[in-house]
């Protein structure tokens, strides 16, 4: 720990800062570990069984597929980076974690965001070509344009989130290291500091959120198109076989975007919500939506529901294999 005295304040580097869990509520926090730890397990085995169906399923080896399976890796990575902490906290009240390892969380946290948000943008784009060029589908999305795709949103999400590694580095810390919190996160982590933390609040804040518009915009373009193509189609069968298979990514987009956006607005301009309450939703955020994603893709996709069928029982289901699903 790097300590030095300036004007009135202690000024350290702390090896080590406490998470509180949800403060406030530290009497149920047994009980609030249940509903969490039963979500995770959910999450993790849902997203993994989706990966292991879309890697072993020859039919599933399609675009829309690939780009599935990269969310729910990235459910996984979310869900993981947080919850087992949290856990540790209600369950050992192992309360301690290290600098790096908290600035480490805040990036994976701030990361998964960014990358889920253009994977449900690569998701849309997927559907637009496939329901409004289906006769170009598979020259548009070859492997190789997939291949860079996904490329791109590692890239993208690493360059947007790695700066907040130095934003928060820089900063002195001063009185405290206990962060009321369950886990780390950026802003609540730099409000920690005794300097100026200016620059981390609208490059948090802003950037980020920036990128996320931009891909909600983009998303609801193609939408749009899609909804307009589709009501364009001679026949009420096409029309309810095209809408059904944009029906599970819509699901997930909205579990996704609506949940986020509401938590982050929360944090950033509800000072009158009680401070258990934004723990609370930014617990919920972290393990809700990847619990559900398999759930919904597996109910609402007959590709995938057909495929599980076939890899836990040995029953093999006729469907359909064009673009459409």
């Amino acid at each position: 720990m790097f300590i030095m005295t300036y004007t009135n304040f202690t000024i350290f580097h702390p090896g080590v800062f406490v998470l509180l869990g949800i403060p406030g509520l530290e009497a149920y926090h047994i009980w609030l570990s249940i509903p969490l730890c039963l979500m995770y397990i959910t999450a993790l085995l849902g997203n993994s069984m989706l990966i292991m169906v879309i890697i072993t399923e020859h039919n599933l080896h399609e675009p829309m597929y690939f780009f599935l399976s990269m969310l729910a890796i990235t459910d996984i990575l979310l869900s993981t980076t947080t919850v087992p902490k949290a856990l540790a906290i209600f369950w050992l009240h192992a309360h301690d974690i290290t600098f790096d390892a908290c600035v480490t969380q805040v990036f994976f946290v701030h990361t998964m965001f960014v990358g889920e948000s253009a994977i449900l943008l690569a998701m849309a784009f997927d559907r637009f070509v496939a329901i409004c060029a289906p006769l170009r589908y598979t020259t548009v999305l070859t492997w190789p344009a997939v291949g860079r795709i996904a490329v791109a949103i590692v890239i993208r999400s690493f360059c947007i989130i790695f700066p907040v590694i130095f934003l928060l580095k820089r900063l002195p810390f001063c009185q405290t290291n206990i962060i009321p919190h369950s886990y780390c996160e950026h802003i609540g982590v730099a409000r920690l500091a005794c300097a100026d933390i200016t620059v981390n609040i609208w490059y948090g804040f802003s950037v980020p959120i920036v990128m996320v518009i931009f891909d909600v915009i983009l998303i609801a373009v193609s939408y749009s198109l899609i909804l307009r193509a589709v009501f364009r189609l001679p026949s009420q069968d096409a029309r309810h076989k095209a809408l059904s298979t944009c029906g599970s990514h819509l699901c997930v987009i909205l579990m996704f975007y609506v949940p986020s956006f509401f938590t982050l607005l929360t944090h950033r301009f509800g000072h009158n919500i009680p401070r258990h309450v934004h723990i609370l939703l930014a617990n919920l955020y972290v393990v809700v939506p990847p619990m559900l994603n398999p759930i919904v893709y597996g109910v609402k996709t007959k590709q995938i529901r057909a495929s599980v069928i076939h890899w836990f029982f040995g029953i093999k289901t006729w469907c359909c294999a064009s673009p459409l699903g």
